[in-house]
C-alpha cells in the first residue's frame, strides 16, 4: 500500500463540500437557504475562478464556520477522510489561528484565544481509529495587522507540541507594501529555531527574492522554474523543497491547462530541487492527494521515476515526520528483517 505525506493543507479548504452542506443544513439556517441543494452548492464551491484573491474569498466561507465549538467537528471528518481515501501517513494542516477567534472578543482577547484554538486543533487531529502524524502550520496573513503576526510567531514557538512550522499567507501579491515587515518576521522565526515556509512565487505578482534566504520550504513556488531559473541554483543550494498543488492554479486561473506544470517539474528535476506534491485545498476542489499524483501521471506531466521521487521528498522535507524516511521503506526493511530472522530459525531447527 502506498502511503502518502501532504505538507501543504489549509484547514479551511480540506472541508469537502458534502460535509460542509450538510453542516449548513443542520447548523447554519441562512447558508441553508443560500444553498438549499447540494448539487448547485458543489458547482458553487468547486468551480474554477478568475483571479487568486477571488478563490482565497471562499476560505472566508469556511472559516466562518470555523469556530472553538465546531473545529473538533471538522476536523474528525478530515482526518477520517484522509486516512481513508487518501492513505496518508502523515498531515501538515496549515491556518490562521486569529481567524478562528470570535469577532466580539478586543484584538488583545483574540490573540488570547488563539492559544485555545491551536490546542483544540491539536487535541482534535489525534484521533485513535485513524492513527496518522499530523502537525500544524500556523499562518501569518496578509490582512492582518503586525500586533497579530507577531503574536502567531510566538504562538508556534510556545506550543511546539502541536506547532511545527509558521507560513505567510492572504495572497502573495499583497506583501510587496509590508515586505520589510515579513522579512523581520521570518528573521525572528528563525531566531526563535522555528522552521518556516511561505506562500510566495505562485503567482506572477507574488515574487519576493528577499523571502528566499528565511524559508526552509517554498509554498507553492512555480514562477521559479517558470519565470526565474536563474532562482533554481539558489534554491538547491539551501535545500528548500517547492510545495507544488497542481489542482490549485487551475482553479485559480494562474495555469490554463496541468500539463504547463512538465517545465516546474522537468526544469526542478535538472537543477536538483525537490518538489513535494500537495492538495492545498483538498475539499475546494473535491481532489484527494492520491488523484493529483494520478492526474500529473496520466497527462504525462511526470513519470513514474518522478512521481517516486516526489513522495520521497514530501517525507524528507516534513517538519515533524520522525523517521528520516517514508512509510514504504520502513514496511519493506521491517518484512525484509522479519524474513531472514524466519529463515535463520528453520535452518538452526
Amino acid at each position: 500500500m502506498a502511503l502518502y505525506a501532504d505538507l501543504h493543507r489549509h484547514l479551511g479548504g480540506s472541508v469537502v463540500p458534502r460535509i460542509l452542506w450538510r453542516y449548513f443544513q443542520r447548523q447554519n439556517i441562512d447558508l441553508a437557504q443560500q444553498f438549499p441543494k447540494y448539487p448547485e452548492f458543489e458547482e458553487f464551491y468547486t468551480r474554477e475562478r478568475n483571479t487568486l484573491d477571488e478563490y482565497l474569498e471562499l476560505h472566508t466561507l469556511v472559516e466562518s464556520t470555523q469556530t472553538d465549538k465546531t473545529l473538533p467537528y471538522f476536523i474528525y471528518r478530515l482526518i477520517r477522510g484522509a486516512y481513508i481515501f487518501e492513505n496518508l501517513a502523515y498531515l501538515e494542516l496549515r491556518y490562521t489561528p486569529y481567524l478562528r477567534t470570535s469577532e466580539q472578543l478586543t484584538q488583545f482577547e483574540r490573540i488570547e484565544q488563539m492559544r485555545t484554538i491551536v490546542e483544540i486543533v491539536g487535541k482534535a487531529s489525534q484521533v485513535k481509529e485513524y492513527p496518522m502524524i499530523t502537525s500544524q502550520i500556523l499562518c501569518m496573513h496578509s490582512r492582518l495587522p503586525y500586533e497579530v503576526n507577531k503574536a502567531i510567531v510566538d504562538l508556534a514557538a510556545e506550543m511546539r507540541d502541536y506547532v511545527c512550522a509558521i507560513d505567510v499567507a492572504g495572497g502573495d501579491a499583497h506583501y510587496a507594501a509590508r515586505l520589510d515587515e515579513f522579512v523581520g518576521l521570518y528573521k525572528y522565526a528563525r531566531s526563535l529555531g522555528l522552521k518556516t515556509t511561505g506562500h510566495v512565487y505562485e503567482t506572477a505578482d507574488g515574487c519576493y527574492p528577499e523571502l528566499i534566504p528565511y524559508l526552509m520550504r517554498i509554498g507553492h513556488g512555480i514562477q521559479i522554474p517558470l519565470r526565474h531559473p536563474e532562482l533554481l541554483k539558489e534554491v538547491a543550494q539551501y535545500q528548500q523543497c517547492l510545495e507544488v498543488c497542481p489542482t490549485t492554479y487551475l482553479k485559480t486561473g494562474t495555469l490554463e491547462d496541468l500539463h504547463e506544470l512538465k517545465i516546474v517539474f522537468d526544469r526542478c528535476f535538472e537543477a536538483g530541487v525537490d518538489i513535494a506534491i500537495c492538495t492545498d485545498n483538498a475539499g475546494l476542489h473535491n481532489v484527494r492527494l492520491p488523484f493529483e499524483y494520478e492526474n500529473l501521471l496520466t497527462q504525462d506531466v511526470i513519470d513514474f521515476k518522478q512521481l517516486q521521487a516526489c513522495q520521497d521528498a514530501a517525507f524528507r522535507h516534513a517538519f515533524a515526520w520522525p523517521y528520516g524516511q517514508r512509510p514504504a521503506t520502513l514496511l519493506t526493511g521491517l518484512l525484509q528483517n522479519t524474513y531472514s530472522e524466519d529463515r535463520e530459525e528453520i535452518v538452526l531447527t
